[in-house]
């Protein structure tokens, strides 16, 4: 079976899949399919969204032929979310920087995911609060992507206030493979994957990934990556059984964000570096297993648990010789935890006209060593933090759907969560303790039929995001001894948004407006292994998606997302720093058998580096391209990445640093870069 690629799917026309399977349920029929040259071509056309979203701003993108769409990087699966941008400041092993709905979501404070039901985002982490790093994901085993955005579901929690993606990966494939890229810059890329029916009714599905990668940097990045993949599905009678397990590891040497100054002045490329230490290593290995029994009626229960062993290690150096002119200002970050956890999930139909799913999750990390410590050429000099860290969270979750008449649905939630976290604070006895808290999360939908092809949606509810537990147990700043404030160990924010969809046959288009309220943005901060006060903030903003398939050979889609981002001071500077305005999203798809030509636009504007708005970054704006031609088993591809090689910067920040040699601080615009144009080859051979 050959997929339509997902270069073009539309982003957020792909059909909607009703709730339950975007909470990781089984979903029948996600395509329509059609004959053409004994090839069956999946559009995903087939379903309508009308009925069955309770958003305009929810959906599902299914792929299987991947490598269609040009990708630079695994990161960039999240911008199957309309308005939702993945950058990098650092090397390509380091979790990516997330934009969405005006957020700059750092490494996913704000913004969740799931493989299969297990959360990818770690609390508390060494890096940065929610740390969401998708390097372990093999992009051609995933099957579909479920999304959603903002606060309106009980069944999403911690870290999901902006959006929230879920991975679900495949039980079988349609053909085994064979994979190898090349490309400049020495990017070798080589993925394989097979499977094999046991029996009738069970199958093993394998799949491995390499990667190493020098980028275009004056000092090479030197990425060596390895991911591993085993999946086993057994299905029997109203039994349905998945185990899985997952292995990564990565090393890097990273450049990261350089100042603007050294660059203008000549005393480094473009692509140059200041400290050549930089970088580090991750490892992460999974099992994940989950059992769900079909009921006479239609109803359906499902349980889930699993366990995660996770190592990280990560050198940074920010301010170069600022704080310390003789050893420099590097430093390391350490994260080693193990992390278990369980789901329950119920869902049935009381009658015709009202549905039910009530769950509960719990999870817990053991958080073995977590630090921050001062050191120069990779060496510890000294220890800023280093902490032991036990976090417990319990969740109890309902959600109603009422069918109010043909044309009018409505739905009711109700989320409740606590959070425990002991920390045994290793440097600095005092910072230790314990921190407790607990929140409800209601909501509620609204979703009316205007006529056919015509529906509306008014939606409410809150969420929240868990802060780092240190945070919440801190007394003392461990760098200057000040006494300091703590943080909440659970933040709220409140959201609303009113939406359209429109279907009129092969034309799809949505309109949603949103407003999205957090109580406070105080955070902890790895980097500085202290508190940062921000106050409330609010962000609105609006969101439109096209999609248009002319002919069978054509498609073609648009997405547009403008946000505006303040902090709630009232006669002073509002402008949240890094909260990009606008994002677009777009391309084509064009299919003449046997070649595919695809391109796509990505495009950010610019944002507010400080707070008075004063000093904002540049829009980026990369063109990429791709064409492949099968000839029997065998299909060649190319990629052309930053097509019009674009000088623009993937990320820039405004802070102060001092290099070596200066007199004193400066404070300038520091930015990493678009990689430059460059093209990359594939064959693949299935069999």
């Amino acid at each position: 079976m050959r997929y339509f690629p997902y270069s073009l799917f539309p982003i957020i026309f792909i059909p909607f899949q009703a709730a339950a399977a975007q909470d990781g349920q089984p979903q029948s029929d996600l395509t329509q399919t059609e004959d053409t040259n004994d090839a069956i071509i999946v559009y995903g056309r087939g379903l309508e969204l009308i009925g069955q979203a309770s958003t305009a701003s929810e959906g599902t993108v299914g792929y299987a032929d991947f490598e269609d769409r040009p990708l630079s990087r695994t990161g960039e699966l999240v911008e199957v979310i309309p308005g939702a941008v993945a950058t990098q400041h650092s090397g390509e092993g380091k979790a990516n920087q997330y934009f969405l709905r005006g957020f700059n979501l750092d490494h996913g404070t704000d913004f969740s995911a799931y493989i299969d039901g297990v959360p990818i985002n770690l609390r508390t982490h060494g890096h940065g609060q929610g740390y969401l790093d998708l390097n372990f994901i093999i992009p051609e085993i995933i099957e579909r992507v479920d999304f959603r955005k903002g606060p309106y579901r009980a069944s999403t929690g911690d870290f999901s206030s902006a959006g929230s993606a879920r991975y679900v990966t495949r039980d079988r494939l349609d053909r085994d493979f064979i994979d190898l890229s090349v490309g400049a810059f020495g990017y070798i890329r080589g993925v394989a994957a097979v499977d094999f029916a046991l029996s009738s009714s069970s199958n093993l599905l394998l799949a491995a990934e390499g990667i190493a990668h020098n980028g275009p940097w004056i000092l090479d990045q030197d990425l060596e990556k390895f991911n591993g993949f085993a999946k086993l599905s057994h299905q029997s009678g109203p039994w349905n059984l998945k185990l899985s397990a997952s292995a990564y590891d990565s090393s890097w040497v990273a450049t990261d964000q350089i100042p603007q100054r050294a660059v203008a002045s000549g005393v480094i490329d473009r692509f140059g570096f200041v400290d050549d230490d930089l970088g580090g290593s991750s490892t992460r290995l999974g099992v994940n297993g989950s059992i769900a029994y079909q009921h006479e009626k239609g109803a359906e229960t499902e349980f889930q648990t699993y366990a995660v062993s996770y190592d990280f290690s990560l050198f940074s150096n920010f301010t170069y010789f600022l704080d310390d002119p003789v050893n420099g200002d590097e430093f390391e970050q350490r994260d080693k935890r193990t992390y278990f956890g369980a789901r329950l999930v119920h869902s049935e139909s009381l009658s015709d006209r009202l549905q039910l799913r009530i769950g509960m999750e719990t999870r817990y990390d053991d958080i073995s060593d977590i630090g921050l410590f001062k050191t120069t050429d990779r060496q510890r000099l000294s220890t800023v933090r280093r902490d032991k860290v036990e976090e417990f969270s319990l969740s109890l979750w309902g959600e109603a759907e009422i069918a109010v008449t043909d044309r009018l649905r409505a739905n009711f939630g109700l989320r409740g969560d606590y959070f425990n976290a002991d920390v045994t604070a290793i440097s600095l006895p005092a910072n230790g303790g314990s921190a407790h808290d607990s929140l409800w999360s209601p909501s509620a939908a609204l979703a009316w039929q205007l006529v056919d092809g015509l529906e509306l949606y008014g939606n409410y509810g809150r969420g929240f995001h868990s802060n780092d537990a240190r945070g919440a147990t801190i007394n003392i700043d461990p760098q200057s001894g000040a006494p300091i404030n703590q943080v909440p160990l659970l933040v709220r924010s409140e959201g609303a948004e009113l939406g359209i969809r429109l279907e009129s046959g092969s034309f799809r288009a949505t309109l949603a407006v949103f407003s999205l309220d957090l109580d406070s943005e105080l955070v902890f901060v790895g980097d500085a292994g202290t508190t940062e006060a921000n106050d409330a903030s609010t962000r609105s903003g609006v969101e439109a998606s096209l999609f248009w398939l002319p002919t069978d050979w054509l498609i073609a889609d648009l997405s547009f997302a403008h946000t505006d981002a303040k902090f709630d001071i009232p006669g002073t500077a509002t402008a949240i720093p890094g909260a990009v305005e606008t994002v677009i999203g777009g391309g084509f798809l064009a299919r003449f058998a046997p070649f595919t030509i695809s391109a796509r636009l990505r495009h950010f504007g610019e944002a507010p580096l400080i707070e008075d708005g004063s000093v904002t970054s540049q829009p980026t704006t990369l063109i990429n391209l791709g064409a492949t031609y099968e000839w029997n088993n065998v299909s060649f591809s190319l990629e052309l990445l930053n097509a019009f090689n674009a000088r623009d910067s993937d990320i820039s920040y405004f802070f102060e640093s001092q290099l070596r040699g200066e007199a004193s601080a400066v404070e300038d615009v520091h930015f990493h870069p678009v990689e430059p144009r460059q093209l990359r080859v594939s064959v693949r051979f299935s069999f």
